[in-house]
């Protein structure tokens, strides 16, 4: 169990078998393989999520499959890093004092798995246009930037949908970062200290992705504000409602963080708790409503339409692609239980307690999976968008100027 007190204050037993950097580290070659999951299913079952994403196609048929490349590079990743946890086993032994000692061994890690994947513009035989692909996209949307629609705005969109799924990896990745780096504590593999450079830094790194999304709704907004407006564009109010989903989550955030800063050992006021569960409400209601209504395009919440016989079913739609009527009810109701989840992984005042490294742990790979599954869905969606007699109505559809799917995007060498 979490905070075993002979390792006290320095470790808790789930740090010890696995600490931070091995975690965050866990969840991102999960992430690997879980795209490449969602790339092999959508093309099987039709769905050309490359062209969705303006990313080009394969030039010949001996090249690989985009998810096989995909497959490839996560197989890769994963025996790096089963290779560093055995080594870091090895010679720590559960030892605290020889887990301290040795901080340096995942982070040297962390580093290679983030070079390979992001950074290193070698291994070319490895997911190069991929990972060149994925290179521009971070840094086009690390500034909260948007590709108009024939350079890839739908990749730019999905990407910065799972960087907020990774708001709290990224803060757990600058914590370990963090406590490696300061001359006191105990390193990178000691209890986390989601203190690490001051109270606020944490919270405004998990920010960050709901402040990118934010953004771009906007710079949606002001492109049809902009443009000429019409019965298909409509005057971009769903880009307004869709930016204020984004801005419920730092409510979430703020008193959190109040809750966790209380100063002079006293508890936090029971107003700071009581605002932040009307915010996780606000947070997760909205945020699911506009899962199924908006990026799904379900009729569940359309009192005339989701009676329509033309559907496949209650409260769906005429077009389901990724599985039979009972599988999309299932997993709205997956959604809505772990969108309540969420709310909780975005609250740092939970980290206080040693008991919950273990149960933030899990909440983080809770979201990963719910937003692994939102993605189906929603490249689905899109692609009914895009496929002709869609028979969606304009109230319907969230992003305007979708027609040109044909036009292909900035070029990738990707033979491998």
């Amino acid at each position: 169990m979490d905070g075993d007190p002979a390792v006290e204050p320095e470790l808790d037993s789930f740090s010890l078998t696995f600490p931070l950097p091995y975690r965050v580290a866990f969840i991102i070659v999960l992430a690997v393989w879980a795209w490449g999951i969602n790339l092999h299913y959508l093309y099987l079952i039709g769905i050309d999520v490359p062209s969705l994403i303006r990313y080009p196609g394969r030039s010949s048929p001996h090249h690989p499959t985009h998810h096989l490349s995909t497959y490839r590079l996560a197989t890769v990743l994963s025996s790096i890093f089963a290779f560093a946890l055995l080594v870091f086993w090895a010679f720590t032994h559960r030892n605290p004092e020889l887990v301290l000692a040795w901080d340096w061994l995942p982070l040297t890690y962390l580093g290679v798995l983030l070079g390979i994947l992001v950074f290193a513009p070698f291994f070319k035989s490895l997911s190069h246009g991929g990972r060149a692909r994925l290179r521009a996209t971070l840094k086009r949307i690390s500034v909260g930037g948007l590709a108009e629609t024939k350079d890839g705005k739908f990749g730019d969109i999905l990407l910065a949908d799972v960087l907020t799924s990774y708001a709290k990896v990224l803060a757990d990745l600058y914590v370990a970062l963090c406590m490696f780096l300061r001359s006191e504590g105990g390193g990178a593999t000691a209890r986390p200290d989601r203190n690490c450079g001051g109270t606020v830094v944490v919270p405004l790194v998990m920010a960050l992705p709901s402040l990118i999304r934010l953004r771009q709704c906007l710079i949606e907004y002001g492109r049809v504000r902009r443009g000429r407006i019409s019965e298909t564009t409509g005057w971009g109010g769903q880009h307004l409602a869709n930016a204020m989903k984004y801005f419920t989550a730092f409510p979430v955030i703020v008193f959190s963080t109040l809750q966790r800063n209380s100063s002079g050992g006293q508890p936090p006021p029971h107003h700071y708790y009581q605002a932040w569960i009307v915010a996780c409400v606000v947070n997760s209601l909205y945020s699911f409503y506009w899962d199924v209504a908006k990026d799904w395009d379900l009729l569940l919440f359309d009192s005339q339409a989701r009676s329509s016989p033309e559907l496949k079913a209650f409260g769906l739609r005429r077009r389901l692609h990724v599985g039979p009527p009972i599988v999309y009810y299932v997993v709205i109701a997956m959604d809505l239980f772990l969108r309540c989840t969420w709310s909780l992984k975005l609250s740092p005042h939970l980290g206080r307690i040693a008991d919950w490294e273990g149960s933030i742990f899990v909440i983080e790979l809770l979201e990963v999976f719910r937003r692994w599954i939102w993605i189906f869905f929603r490249v689905e969606t899109e692609w009914i968008r895009n496929t002709p007699g869609n028979g969606l109505d304009v109230d319907d559809i969230l992003l305007p100027d979708y027609h040109n799917h044909n036009i292909q995007g900035p070029k990738y060498e990707d033979d491998d």
